[in-house]
């Protein structure tokens, strides 16, 4: 019994000492980057579905009739002020402006020769050479010849007019939302071609209740998310609708976004609004979250360990978010880089601060 006691003695030595010699070192600690909290006074917000439109848009029309030559725009195109969208034929339009031109040239002539004639019966008749009836005659004859003139004139100044009109052009920065015609089409007067987007004018129009417009200020900046590219990006709240939904009393707000490309109208997006009053919240980079089983976390640091905290996200502003935890404490830091693979209590060392 003693034998195998000494055994089972020496047994548990040999082992402990081959577990010691091949036991692995220490991990070293993970490099990281921190950030500290600061508190600012921020007011809740809540996400809201929102549409996206233009709020200016032209139907463009044409002033004159005529046959379409020319389209040189599509459905979605980007269009700069001023460019062309549509060209009418001014095949005969340009044979009347030619014959104008020489009925202009014609009445020139004509002034010229009576404009010499009536200056010699205007002597004559000073003179008693001629009648009253010739010097008459003269004096009709010139007048008659500067109208012609200006009624030449006139009429090819319409013509020119009607020539220009016949470019139909962008009022201005825009998209193209919808085109009603095509080459060969016949156009009249009035009719609507095409319907133009300013790009400088693109809103997100989203309903909230009625009771959340006290928390709502013009040129207030929130937080906008486009569904179809994932894209974020801060909007400013312009103004609201005049008028509520008879049935579910909500009101329209109308946010601005910069221009963007690749945008139709009605696509989806996703606006933060305030919806109460404002409060002291910790403000943490949003760099420092992440996901742990489907909550918001961040770590970090006491003693030198990565220590887990759970996070309720009250609001968002730009690159932070503001939360209202009671843990999180002015000047605390928080791990905003190397934060991807670290574990409850693993050791860390700071490397920066941003």
């Amino acid at each position: 019994m003693r034998v195998f006691q000494a055994l089972l003695i020496l047994i548990i030595i040999n082992v402990t000492m081959v577990y010691a010699q091949n036991k692995p070192p220490d991990q070293p600690p993970a490099k990281v980057v921190i950030s500290k909290i600061v508190f600012q006074k921020l007011a809740q917000n809540r996400s809201f579905i929102g549409t996206l439109y233009y709020d200016r848009v032209s139907h463009v029309s044409s002033e004159v009739s005529g046959l379409v030559s020319k389209i040189d725009v599509r459905d979605g195109d980007r269009v700069n002020k001023g460019i062309s969208l549509v060209n009418l034929d001014t095949e005969i339009l340009e044979k009347e402006i030619l014959i104008h031109k020489n009925l202009i040239d014609q009445a020139v002539l004509h002034i010229n020769h009576s404009k010499i004639n009536y200056q010699r019966m205007d002597s004559l008749y000073k003179k008693g050479g001629i009648s009253e009836k010739h010097y008459d005659d003269a004096t009709f004859v010139y007048q008659d010849a500067l109208l012609k003139k200006v009624s030449a004139e006139t009429i090819l100044e319409k013509l020119l007019i009607q020539k220009r009109k016949s470019v139909i052009n962008a009022p201005f920065d825009g998209i193209i939302l919808e085109k009603n015609v095509d080459s060969g089409d016949w156009v009249q007067q009035g009719k609507k071609l095409i319907s133009i987007g300013s790009v400088n004018d693109l809103f997100i129009k989203v309903p909230v209740a009625e009771t959340l417009l006290k928390f709502v200020i013009a040129g207030q900046k929130v937080r906008v998310i486009i569904n179809a590219y994932n894209k974020e990006m801060i909007g400013t709240i312009d103004n609201l609708s005049p008028i509520a939904d008879a049935k579910t009393k909500n009101v329209f707000i109308k946010i601005r976004i910069p221009m963007l490309t690749r945008v139709a109208q009605n696509m989806s997006a996703i606006v933060f609004i305030s919806t109460g009053s404002e409060q002291k919240l910790a403000m943490i980079p949003r760099d420092a979250l992440f996901k742990f089983q489907g909550n918001d976390f961040v770590y970090t640091i006491k003693q030198a360990k990565a220590v887990r905290l759970p996070v309720n996200i009250v609001t968002y502003l730009g690159k932070s978010i503001g939360t209202d935890n009671d843990h999180f404490k002015e000047g605390m830091p928080v791990i905003v880089e190397g934060n991807e693979r670290l574990r409850p209590d693993q050791r860390v060392v700071i490397v920066g601060e941003n």
